[in-house]
Formats: C-alpha cells, sequence, structure tokens
C-alpha cells in the first residue's frame, strides 16, 4: 500500500472523528441531559415522518380530490349559463348555485380580470393555493381569477365568459379540509403529556445516582454522611456495593489504628524503660548523647504514627478558616516568631479542625524553620479555599518540589523540609488535604522563598 492510498484511507476517518467531536460538543454532557434526548428524538422524529406523510400525502390528497370536486361545481355553473342565459330579473341560477353547490354567483359587466394576488410565506405553505387553480384551469380551460388568501373564510373565483365575468364565492371549507389543526393540536397535546412524563420519570430515576454520587464525594472528603440505596435496581444495587465498600474501608482502618495503637503503647514503654534508666545513671556527659537519641526516636515515632493514622477518626465540622489560622499565629508569636495574616472572603468549610490546623502548622514550621518573615493569605475562590504559606527562604528547586511530598525523603542540598525529623511534614500535610478532597502544591512565594498552597474545596 502506497504512502497516498494510506492518506486516502484514513481521510475518511480524520473527518469522521472531527464530526464525532463537533456533535459530542453540542450534545449534552450530564446523563439527565441525554436521557431526556434519547427520550425526545425518537419522538420528535416520528412525529416528523407522520407530519410529513399526513401534510404531504394525505392533506394534500384530501384538498386535490376537494378542489377538484369545486372545479366541477363552477364548470357545471358555466355550462348551466351557456346552455340557460338568464334573462334580467331571472335569479334561477343564483338559486340553484347556492341550493345545490354553495355557491353565491353574481354576473359582471364585460372587462379585463383582476391581477395574479401576490403569493406570500403562507399562502406557499397552503396546497390550496395551488390545488384549486389546477383543478379549475383542467374543468373550464377558460380565464380565470382567484382569490384564496384575501378573505379569511371565503374564496372568491372570476370567470372570463367572453361576454361577461361570472363572479362565484364560496366557503373555502369546500375545497380543503379545514379540521387539520385538530391533528396537530392532538399531536403537540401528546408529545407535551409524553414529555412531562418522561422529564418525571427521568429526574426521579437520576436523583439516586446523584445522591449515590454525593455519598462517594463525601466520603471521600472524610464528612459524616446519611446514605440509603433508593431507585433502580441497578442503581440500588450499585448503592449496596458502595455501603460494603465504605464497611470493608472503615474496618481496615479500624484494624490499622488498633494495630498501630498497640505498636505505640509498647515502643513507648521501651522508650519510658530507656528514659528511666537514663534518669538513675549518675555520669552527665554521657547521658546527654543518650537522652537525645531517646528524645529523637520518640520524636520519630510520633511523626510515624501520625502519618499512618492520618488523623481519620476526627469528625467533620463546619469550621472558620480564619479561626485557624489566627490560632496559628499566636502559637508562632508564643515562641518568638513573627506571621502575618491576609484572609479574604467567607472562609466557612466543614472540615476535621485539628487535621487542618495540624496541616497548616507543618507547612508553617516548615516556613518558618529555613525563613525570616513568613505569612499566611487566605482566599475564596469559585469551588476552593486556598490557603498560601509563604517564606522569605532559600526555597525549592521545581525539579524537587514532588519528591519533598514522599514519606522520609529528605533534601540534602539547599532546603531540608523536616531537618531533625523523620521527612514527613510535608507527607502528612497533603496526606491531610488530601482526605478534605483537596491537595497541597509548591511553588515560587513573592517574598523570595517557598510558597506552599492548600487548595480545599467548597
Amino acid at each position: 500500500m502506497t504512502v497516498e492510498s494510506a492518506l486516502r484511507l484514513s481521510r475518511p476517518r480524520v473527518i469522521w472523528r472531527q464530526l464525532a467531536r463537533a456533535l459530542a460538543d453540542i450534545l449534552p454532557k450530564g446523563l439527565y441531559g441525554r436521557s431526556l434526548l434519547i427520550v425526545i428524538l425518537p419522538m420528535v422524529l416520528l412525529q416528523a415522518a407522520v407530519a410529513y406523510v399526513f401534510m404531504e400525502r394525505h392533506w394534500e390528497l384530501v384538498t386535490h380530490r376537494l378542489s377538484s370536486a369545486v372545479a366541477r361545481d363552477v364548470g357545471a355553473i358555466i355550462d348551466l349559463y351557456k346552455a340557460y342565459p338568464p334573462a334580467a330579473g331571472d335569479d334561477r341560477l343564483k338559486s340553484i348555485s347556492a341550493y345545490r353547490f354553495h355557491i353565491d354567483v353574481e354576473l359582471l359587466p364585460k372587462g379585463p380580470l383582476p391581477p395574479p394576488m401576490p403569493k406570500t410565506f403562507f399562502a406557499e405553505l397552503d396546497p390550496l393555493t395551488s390545488a384549486l387553480p389546477e383543478e379549475i384551469y383542467k374543468q373550464i380551460g377558460r380565464p380565470f381569477w382567484i382569490d384564496t388568501v384575501g378573505r379569511s373564510g371565503l374564496m372568491e373565483i372570476r370567470v372570463d365568459l367572453g361576454d361577461g365575468v361570472l363572479r362565484m364565492f364560496a366557503h373555502r371549507s369546500l375545497a380543503y379540509e379545514a379540521n387539520v389543526h385538530i391533528f396537530i393540536l392532538w399531536m403537540l397535546g401528546a408529545a407535551i403529556v409524553l414529555l412531562a412524563v418522561a422529564i418525571l420519570f427521568l429526574r426521579n430515576q437520576i436523583r439516586p445516582i446523584l445522591r449515590l454520587a454525593g455519598a462517594a464525594e463525601d466520603f471521600g472528603k472524610g464528612r459524616d454522611f446519611d446514605f440509603r440505596p433508593h431507585g433502580a435496581r441497578e442503581v440500588r444495587q450499585a448503592g449496596y456495593a458502595f455501603i460494603e465498600m465504605k464497611r470493608r474501608v472503615e474496618r481496615a482502618l479500624e484494624q490499622r489504628t488498633a494495630m498501630l495503637n498497640g505498636v505505640s503503647h509498647d515502643l513507648r514503654t521501651i522508650l519510658t524503660r530507656f528514659k528511666l534508666s537514663l534518669a538513675v545513671m549518675d555520669e552527665q556527659a554521657e547521658i546527654e548523647p543518650l537522652q537525645k537519641d531517646v528524645d529523637e526516636m520518640q520524636g520519630m515515632l510520633e511523626g510515624y504514627l501520625a502519618f499512618a493514622r492520618g488523623d481519620a477518626g476526627e469528625a467533620t465540622v463546619s469550621t472558620d478558616l480564619r479561626a485557624i489560622l489566627e490560632e496559628l499565629k499566636a502559637d508562632a508569636e508564643r515562641h518568638g516568631a513573627f506571621v502575618s495574616i491576609e484572609a479574604n472572603g467567607a472562609l466557612e468549610l466543614k472540615v476535621r479542625p485539628s487535621a487542618i490546623k495540624r496541616c497548616l502548622s507543618n507547612l508553617l514550621a516548615n516556613a518558618q524553620r529555613h525563613g525570616r518573615k513568613t505569612a499566611l493569605q487566605a482566599s475564596r475562590e469559585q469551588r476552593f479555599i486556598a490557603i498560601h504559606v509563604d517564606d522569605d527562604g532559600p526555597g525549592i528547586a521545581p525539579e524537587h518540589r514532588e519528591d519533598v511530598f514522599r514519606p522520609f525523603y529528605r533534601l540534602d542540598d539547599a532546603r531540608n523540609q523536616d531537618e531533625g525529623g523523620a521527612g514527613l511534614g510535608l507527607a502528612i500535610a497533603r496526606d491531610i488535604a488530601r482526605s478534605h478532597g483537596g491537595d497541597v502544591g509548591l511553588g515560587t512565594s513573592p517574598m523570595g522563598g517557598l510558597r506552599a498552597t492548600v487548595r480545599l474545596p467548597v
């Protein structure tokens, strides 16, 4: 296969993909909109087909047949006039026409016929404007003029007889089906009723899916929720599977927490024994290095346990993040540090307060360890509350900004975010933020150092 033939074969695929993408951009994105489209589109196509068949076939056929009957009546009146010319004061032709044909007849003096009537848009849609002239032309073969639009319920026909003009008036209902609007109203009424039923039904079917999605989102953010499966069988089945998965996850967390508590108790017991042994020893110079090792070991143990627990047992409550920022500022000032705070917008959010405070405390401690000036900024965005922790320290190179979130990862050069610790400060902060559905990212601070940004979904 040559390159040109391959390009010719791939061109329809490219065009098809472009059309599919354009159609996907136009179509609804949600399940509710797509379900309505699945219901509405076949109904619209079916009604369009029925309307086309009725309007184009049945209505036009009936109109032609009725117009043909009117044209024959006009031809019969002309034949009666030719065969039995009425004398002055003779109204028999008018009486017969009115009684037998329901057509009012009037004889006008000889003269030209009026100019043809202008065709409007609605006149083009009316089959009578084309059917009746066509049938009259076939029946009488004489010059004529017809007006089916000028008067609402009547139509006027004028025929040039040579020695005069025969003027006739008849109801439009003689030449076309007048009750076609009833069919259209029935069709539109049925469509509206079906659409209303479909909208109500689909709304009730979509609501359980939205509740299931909301429960899954709340569970992922560590929030309390009350969820009971209902709706269609498949939706209830998915809901029960979600509840069972939630129970398994909670059991796993409980088992891990119980195991960690046991390990913590055993290790703390050993550390306590070390401290007691060091306390009864005499030589202070030899005790001091061992005491530092024990203290460092205890700090590392607390960090490991805190990272493993993740503060998952705390309940979520509505919390004003401004209060947490003020507490962090007060704690920093008690230790001789200065922190500036800037908060804008409504910062009320359902979170685990102690966990969020620990997340921000880790980031702030990291900033204070490596910078002389630190700042906290909080603002409410469209879908998130963003909290920035800035410092004027040496910062972290962009290629290392994701690595420092790995547990136990430490920087030897430039900046060590957990100096004297186990390398878990940023890992714990990100773990807490993600447990609330948010995240922590690092960037360059306007103060010249590092900016740690916590984003929490509203």
